[in-house]
């Protein structure tokens, strides 16, 4: 569920426009006024902002703000304009440039989404980058991480829930097989998690856990330093609960020494309007503190008032 607050009455975009226009007038920036219009509009209303500031001011609106914000702040109201398709599809270009094989977000990007979600980034993609996710993926990764990720952002996944019991057994047993003789990058176990329904694979993993005693993350976990491994996990946990994995990056985010604000940033840009409600709950159950507390502590600022709009306060 969205965390967003919204007023009683939106005003109209034209009426929007005007307000951040204004905003970017005179001797500085009313960053205060930029927060309460944009942090406080649905996608829907965003986009019409956007339209209708190019028509009125002859500019795009993701230009303007280029040139009035920076730092933290700046990346963070840039990616909560854009489209989600769009915003997928500047992230993914980003790591894809800078892979190295301990980031995930790839991984975020073509399991955490719905098939549809995924397909928009990659025709976004396609439109602002002139290539494909999937010839980018191929030409930046290598070895194992490339037999992965390639397949992972090319599939388009069945979203039903119809589920071949049969097929999950039959699975759950190849990939123990495949995990007990440490052959992790094998065709099979890649197919499997690569092609199959989120449903499918649910019930597979927990044929896994009633036919040999573990889940199987657990049984993933035989060497913690190897990054493959970590990958599969990722995997793994975004398709059974991407809640729970957002969680995760968000704590360890903030509980690094220094804040990842990357990680912070993009997590919340791109599930205040999904599953932040979600996560902030998951959040105090597993910290004992809310998010918007570590959120206020971690960070300062217009960076710090512009999250904290997007979360929500804590009886919200």
């Amino acid at each position: 569920m969205s965390t967003l607050t919204f007023p009683g009455s939106l005003p109209s975009p034209a009426d929007d426009c005007e307000q951040l226009h204004k905003a970017f007038q005179g001797w500085g920036t009313n960053e205060g006024l930029i927060i309460s219009v944009l942090a406080h509009r649905p996608a829907a209303h965003r986009r019409e902002i956007r339209r209708a500031y190019a028509e009125i001011y002859g500019e795009d609106l993701l230009k303007s703000l280029d040139k009035e914000l920076t730092r933290d702040f700046e990346r963070a109201v840039l990616l909560w304009v854009m489209d989600a398709a769009e915003r997928d599809a500047v992230l993914a270009n980003e790591v894809v440039r800078k892979w190295s094989p301990g980031n995930r977000v790839l991984i975020e990007i073509a399991v955490a989404r719905t098939a549809g979600e995924l397909f928009a980034a990659k025709r976004a993609y396609q439109a602002r980058f002139k290539r494909s996710l999937e010839e980018d993926v191929a030409a930046h990764t290598n070895g194992d991480f490339r037999k992965l990720l390639v397949p992972l952002v090319s599939s388009y996944h069945y979203e039903g829930s119809e589920v071949n019991t049969s097929l999950a057994k039959s699975e759950a047993k190849m990939l123990h097989e495949k995990i007990k003789g440490k052959d992790y990058s094998h065709e099979e176990v890649i197919r499997i998690l690569t092609t199959r329904s989120k449903a499918q694979l649910l019930a597979t993993f927990n044929d896994y856990k009633n036919q040999f005693g573990n889940p199987i993350n657990k049984d993933l976990k035989s060497d913690p330093k190897n990054e493959f491994l970590s990958a599969l996990r990722a995997i793994i946990r975004c398709i059974t609960c991407p809640e729970r994995y957002l969680e995760k990056v968000i704590r360890l985010a903030i509980n690094k020494l220094g804040t990842d604000e990357g990680a912070l940033t993009r997590v919340i840009t791109t599930r205040a309007e999904v599953d932040m409600k979600q996560i902030k709950e998951l959040y105090y159950k597993r910290n004992s503190v809310t998010l918007y507390h570590s959120v206020k502590k971690d960070t300062t600022g217009d960076y710090e008032d512009f999250l904290l709009a997007l979360i929500g306060r804590d009886d919200a």
